[in-house]
């Protein structure tokens, strides 16, 4: 009798589950491409100008955990002239939209602030939408020492 060294066999199932894995253990990162498509959802093709829209956001942040932002749009949020919503957007954790506002002229001023996660250093972009149509920007390029979103 022959003896032959018997090896296992990777079945096509176990092949899929393990690449399968590989990729859900990875979390997806956004790309500057992908945030100007973002941007695109958000506006259509409408122009987009710089300006009246402040963001307060650290330059330099220590841990991206929960990083505060607060934006302000130049605006006097009567009935004929308000911003309708703000929009915010980053380049690279895993999701480039951030949160759109939706305001009106009962808002009184038009502010919004939260805290956020960032996966690593990046630039955050918040557009708003004026009842005219229009469309402004505001952005800023910050620094993370210690990302939120950090393999282990």
């Amino acid at each position: 009798m022959t003896e032959r060294s018997v090896q296992p066999r990777l079945s096509r199932r176990a092949a899929l589950v393990g690449g399968l894995a590989l990729i859900v253990a990875r979390p997806a990162r956004a790309t500057p491409e992908a945030m100007q498509d973002a941007i695109r959802d958000f506006i259509g093709s409408a122009p987009v100008r710089a300006g009246r829209v402040k963001m307060d956001i650290p330059p330099l942040v220590e841990n991206g955990n929960s990083v505060p932002l607060a934006i302000t749009v130049e605006s006097p949020m009567t009935e004929g002239d308000f911003v309708k919503a703000i929009a915010v957007f980053n380049e690279k954790n895993p999701q480039p939209n951030i949160g759109v506002f939706h305001l009106s002229p009962r808002s009184g001023r038009a502010f919004v602030s939260t805290r956020i996660r960032l996966g690593d250093s990046q630039n955050i972009t918040a557009i708003a939408q004026m009842s005219d149509g229009s469309f402004w920007s505001g952005s800023v390029e910050l620094i993370v020492t210690l990302p939120a979103c950090a393999e282990n």
